[in-house]
């Protein structure tokens, strides 16, 4: 088996807080801003990683965002972090405040069951 083949797709919520810098921005700003200084750099710089940010302002006061990030594997996550730290999202724009890490059903990976899941086909 290659190693691509072996390779555990890694999953990450990204829980991150607005800074003024950021809000003090227009809309307008904010979409280029995030365009042309922290995504061309993400995808300059990584593979194999897709995400989707969520809004949760309006329900939290410690986490304003969410930022759900899949990897095909640890290395392409930590190229992600490492692109994301040389950019102003990183403690400029927002605030990391927790990363939850893990892979969807290691347990049924480990310990070769089927997964456990509320999703029927």
């Amino acid at each position: 088996m290659s190693a691509a083949e072996t390779a555990t797709p890694v999953t990450a919520f990204m829980l991150i807080k607005t800074m003024p810098e950021w809000l003090a921005m227009t809309p307008e700003e904010r979409v280029d801003a995030f365009s042309t200084k922290v995504m061309s750099v993400v995808k300059a710089r990584t593979a194999g990683i897709r995400s989707r940010f969520y809004d949760t302002e309006f329900y939290s006061t410690r986490v304003t965002d969410v930022w759900v990030w899949e990897a095909d594997d640890h290395n392409a996550y930590q190229l992600l972090i490492d692109a994301l730290r040389e950019t102003p999202f990183w403690d400029r724009y927002f605030e990391v405040v927790e990363l939850l890490v893990g892979t969807e059903n290691g347990y049924a990976r480990m310990y070769n069951v089927d997964p456990v899941t509320s999703i029927t086909t």
